[in-house]
C-alpha cells in the first residue's frame, strides 16, 4: 500500500446543506476501506462524492492524484473508467438478462468483439458464484443472487477502485458472509482497492483494512475495527458498545 488513491481535503458534502464538513481522507492502493456510521450520518453522499456522483460544497477531491471535480468532462472521464460503483440498490436493468447487465460497461465503453465480451462476462460471473445464472431476469433471481450481479458488473472493466454501497444491506448473514468473500476475492483476483459503505460490523471485520467512522457532521475517527473499539470518543464508543450488546 503505497499509493493515494484517493483523497478528500476538507471536504464537505450535502445537498441543500453540509452533512458532512472538513472530511480529510486518503486511500492507499489495495486497501479495502469501510465508511462507518449510523443512519442518515453522510456514508452515502460521501460515496458518491467520492465516486464522481455529487460535487462537494466544498474542498477537493483527488482521484488518482488530480483533482476531479475540477477537470472538464472530456478530462473527467477517463479518470471515472478506472472506478466501478455498486449501488444500495442493485440498479439492474429489469429487462436485461443478468448477462446482458454485466456486459453493458464493455459494449458501451469498449470496442472488444462479441466473443471476447462474452467470456468475460462468463469469468466474472464464474468469480461470483453465479455463472448458471447469466440467462435470468433480474427479477427471477435473489437478492443476493442481484447484488452479486451488481458487483460482477462494476468490476466487469477491472477498475482500480471499487465503489459499494450497503453491498450486504437487506442480506441473510449466510449471503452477507458470501458478499463479503466476493470482495475480498476482488482484492486478490483483481487487485482491486475497496472502499464499502456499511453498518453491519460483523461483515467490516471481515474484509476491511481500516474503517473511518463518520459521527456528528464529521470524521470521528480513522483505524482499524479493534482501533475504533477503544476509542474514546463518545460517538465511536456508543456505535460499537450499542452493536456489542
Amino acid at each position: 500500500m503505497s499509493e493515494s488513491l484517493l483523497q478528500c481535503i476538507d471536504v464537505s458534502v450535502g445537498y441543500d446543506k453540509p452533512v458532512l464538513e472538513r472530511v480529510n481522507l486518503e486511500i492507499e492502493s489495495g486497501e479495502i476501506v469501510a465508511l462507518l456510521g449510523g443512519s442518515g450520518c453522510g456514508k452515502s453522499t460521501l460515496l458518491r462524492t467520492c465516486c464522481g456522483l455529487v460535487p462537494p460544497l466544498d474542498g477537493d477531491v483527488r482521484l488518482f492524484g488530480q483533482s476531479l471535480y475540477e477537470l472538464p468532462p472530456d478530462s473527467r472521464n477517463p479518470l471515472l473508467r478506472r472506478i466501478g460503483v455498486a449501488f444500495q440498490q442493485d440498479a439492474l436493468f429489469s429487462s436485461m438478462t443478468i448477462e446482458d447487465n454485466v456486459a453493458l460497461p464493455l459494449r458501451e465503453l469498449t470496442k472488444l468483439p462479441a466473443p471476447i465480451i462474452r467470456e468475460m462476462v462468463r469469468m466474472r460471473l464464474e468469480l461470483v458464484g453465479i455463472g448458471d445464472l447469466a440467462r435470468r431476469m433480474p427479477a427471477n433471481v435473489s437478492g443476493g443472487q442481484r447484488k452479486r450481479a451488481a458487483l460482477a458488473r462494476a468490476s466487469i472493466l477491472d477498475p482500480e477502485i471499487i465503489f459499494a454501497d450497503e453491498p450486504t444491506a437487506g442480506l441473510d448473514p449466510v449471503v452477507a458472509t458470501e458478499i463479503d468473500a466476493t470482495l475480498v476475492k476482488f482484492r486478490e483476483a483483481l487487485g482491486s482497492t475497496i472502499v464499502v459503505v456499511s453498518h453491519e460490523l460483523e461483515s467490516i471485520r471481515a474484509t476491511a483494512d481500516r474503517a473511518i467512522m463518520l459521527a456528528d457532521g464529521s470524521v470521528a475517527a480513522i483505524g482499524t475495527i479493534d482501533e475504533l473499539q477503544h476509542s474514546q470518543d463518545r460517538a465511536v464508543y456508543e456505535f460499537f458498545h450499542a452493536r456489542a450488546g
